[in-house]
């Protein structure tokens, strides 16, 4: 019996949504992938998906000079797809079979700690705007939030606790932990507000009446970052995720074990902890270098 692999990318589609709980823009790269393999190979039944076919589906990938790590979303998808069949019955090719290609380990975008400092403290003044991003920043280092968790936060959240729970990648719920520095920032911002929005963050220029379409999004807070970054003579590129990194980092020097790490950031894999262990051997040459020297000896 063939099953129409069009209809099948649909059903799959549907799964990932629904029974994994994967976020509508996992869904539509997963559909943006299967759609290329399936225009390029021009493959009809989902039964005819063979070796041969990824192989040159991967040639072709590889020949636009896609970076590997751009290949493997592609492989991920597919190699996801045919375990999907599986489960289904369906036999096709074997999961297993398709093999991610090789990439160099991932460079961290790193500030240094005096940056990190500047940057937290370069939002001056009593003005909405000033003491919305100095909450914005302060939470995002004392929390290693996403971004996309942080624009779902709502003032439902109790600030005079010591911790809240998110619901991050994945539909997973993780608690998070905020510093009285957070806290402070927080409370005064909210302190601030008069509009009525449900919605933690909210843009600053709007009628105080409304309580729709306030909330920042992604965008907004990635502008917000950059500016108090340039603000602060920071010359790097300053991004949200890279105060994540300083909030994984920051823990790791102060001598956290890499699960607790783990479990903070919500992290699905220890392995995509790891990442920052080599931050900490990093630190670890430097004391190398500085207190075990042949010169110090003589």
């Amino acid at each position: 019996m063939s099953h129409n692999i069009s209809d099948m990318k649909q059903q799959f589609l549907e799964y990932v949504e629904i029974e994994k709980g994967r976020s509508v823009k996992t869904v539509e790269n997963y559909d943006h992938y299967l759609t290329r393999f399936i225009a390029f190979s021009k493959i009809e039944d989902a039964e005819d998906i063979s070796a041969e076919a990824v192989r040159e589906f991967r040639l072709a990938l590889n020949r636009q000079d896609l970076k590997k790590k751009t290949q493997n979303y592609y492989l991920i998808a597919l190699r996801s797809f045919l375990k999907f069949l599986s489960k289904r019955g369906i036999e096709s090719l074997s999961p297993e079979q398709i093999e991610l290609a090789k990439v160099g380990e991932r460079p961290l975008d790193l500030i240094s700690g005096d940056e990190l400092r500047r940057l937290l403290d370069a939002p001056e003044g009593n003005d909405l705007k000033a003491l919305r991003d100095r909450a914005i920043l302060e939470l995002l280092f004392s929390t290693g939030l996403r971004v996309s968790e942080l624009c779902s936060l709502t003032r439902d959240v109790d600030f005079d606790a010591d911790s809240f729970s998110i619901r991050g990648k994945g539909e997973k719920i993780r608690v998070v932990f905020i510093s009285d520095d957070a806290r402070r920032a927080v409370k005064a911002y909210l302190a601030k507000r008069t509009d009525v929005s449900d919605a933690l963050f909210v843009r600053t220029s709007v009628d105080p009446a409304r309580t729709d379409a306030l909330a920042l999004d992604r965008r907004s807070i990635e502008r917000t970052v950059k500016y108090w970054a340039i603000k602060a003579g920071i010359s790097k590129k300053v991004t949200p995720h890279v105060i994540r990194h300083s909030f994984a980092t920051d823990l790791l020097h102060n001598g956290a074990d890499l699960r607790s790490v783990q479990l903070l950031l919500g992290h699905s894999s220890i392995s995509t902890t790891q990442i920052y262990t080599h931050v900490s051997d990093n630190e670890l040459k430097r004391v190398h270098k500085l207190f075990h020297n042949r010169n110090n000896k003589r």
